[in-house]
């Protein structure tokens, strides 16, 4: 890991990062205590991962872009709650980027805003 994701994790972890990722990664939890909400819990859990350490990661459209199968748990997800998930990372990604010494931070809202918004679709690698 480059020092600049290092750096950048850390102070994103600091300023809010840490209770978003615990809390998607809690949400799955609970989700997945349902057998009919694995699939969406598991989502769930891979966005609070990605939530914790967003820097030097990327967010890339999966192979087929998850089928027939993943078209319809995106439909879902979208419906229940995602587009409330994927709204909040927007403000938050517009009101950072206002700032100067915010953009970073914001960058990193707009590149879970997409895996918000339909995590069936994406999937998170690093980069570095």
């Amino acid at each position: 890991m480059r020092i600049t994701s290092l750096i950048g994790n850390i102070i994103w972890l600091i300023l809010g990062g840490l209770i978003t990722g615990a809390g998607y990664i809690i949400g799955g939890l609970l989700i997945c205590v349902t057998i009919i909400g694995i699939p969406w819990g598991i989502q769930a859990i891979k966005l609070g991962i990605a939530s914790l350490f967003p820097f030097g990661k990327e967010v890339v459209e999966t192979e087929r872009g998850g089928g027939c199968l993943g078209a319809v748990f995106n439909i879902l997800w979208l419906v229940l709650f995602g587009w409330e998930i994927a709204l909040a990372h927007a403000i938050f990604g517009l009101i950072l980027t206002i700032t100067i010494i915010g953009i970073p931070f914001g960058k990193q809202h707009f590149k879970l805003f997409k895996m918000a918004l339909l995590p069936f679709s994406y999937q998170i690698r690093g980069n570095d």
